[in-house]
């Protein structure tokens, strides 16, 4: 109810409250962990390349989505502001269709329980095609903000996953402060939200780092052949499995070289 009961401390009365509002964030992020698997699920249904963008909070994660598909995503400067993962539609140059979604942002030194707590937010890292990692340019200390991020990547166990370096606020920036980034991190595409420069750049990159198109596979992989279950597994993505005394149903997308090995039993 919110009042005080009788003989009840201050202290006691905030303590309920902020153990109420602890149950209802921990039941919103259920709710949100719950209603992320069924998009997810029908994005994988429907085939669409995911690329998460990753990065510190103010690194421009919004404002690089923004450029990236051309809609107005909520733009805040807080921590863990993008909560819940921002999704949205474009389309590479070569006309394939994705989806980009932004993530929730990294703050240096993220204690182990926040990590768990907000794992279900990070779920759309781990689960992506690709990584966009963002890293603020204009950041007194780069690199060590990028090590970061890849430190909790991998603590998600995202580290496996193909990823693009995105340099972002290249327009605060001197030559020779370019100069120093492009040496930091050779492979980076520099980048300003605020410009559009290297916007286009980086679109071309998505392009081409984005794994192969997936191939639809329905078949029953015998029970003797478990190095190839275990690499539709690993490679491919698994919507269904069933096990059956010809051996396991399988209903998946995988590499097309994976296909073309699984036409072959």
């Amino acid at each position: 109810s919110g009042t005080r009961g009788p003989g009840e401390t201050k202290l006691e009365t905030d303590r309920r409250r902020i153990h109420d509002q602890m149950t209802k964030l921990k039941k919103d992020l259920k709710d949100m962990a719950r209603s992320r698997d069924v998009q997810r699920n029908s994005r994988r249904k429907s085939n669409i390349a995911s690329v998460a963008i990753a990065g510190y909070t103010n690194a421009g994660k919004s404002s690089l989505l923004n450029r990236l598909t051309g809609a107005g995503v909520l733009v805040e400067d807080a921590l863990f502001a993008t909560l819940d993962p921002t999704v949205r539609k474009s389309q590479t140059p070569s006309g394939r269709n994705i989806t980009l979604s932004d993530t929730v942002g990294f703050v240096r030194h993220l204690p182990h329980q926040l990590i768990d707590a907000f794992k279900s937010t990070l779920e759309e890292v781990s689960d992506s095609d690709l990584i966009v990692l963002v890293v603020d340019g204009s950041d007194p200390d780069p690199l060590e903000q990028f090590n970061s991020v890849r430190h909790v990547l991998e603590e998600i166990g995202a580290n496996n996953i193909p990823e693009i370096i995105a340099v972002n606020k290249c327009d605060q920036l001197n030559e020779e402060q370019l100069g120093e980034l492009k040496r930091v991190f050779p492979d980076s595409i520099l980048v300003s939200t605020h410009t559009s420069l290297g916007i286009d750049l980086l679109l071309q990159k998505i392009d081409d780092c984005l794994p192969d198109p997936s191939v639809e596979v329905m078949l029953v992989i015998p029970y003797s052949r478990g190095d190839l279950l275990a690499k539709v597994h690993q490679d491919g993505k698994v919507l269904m499995t069933e096990h059956n005394d010809a051996g396991t149903q399988v209903h998946a997308f995988v590499p097309s070289e994976l296909a073309h090995q699984l036409k072959q039993i």
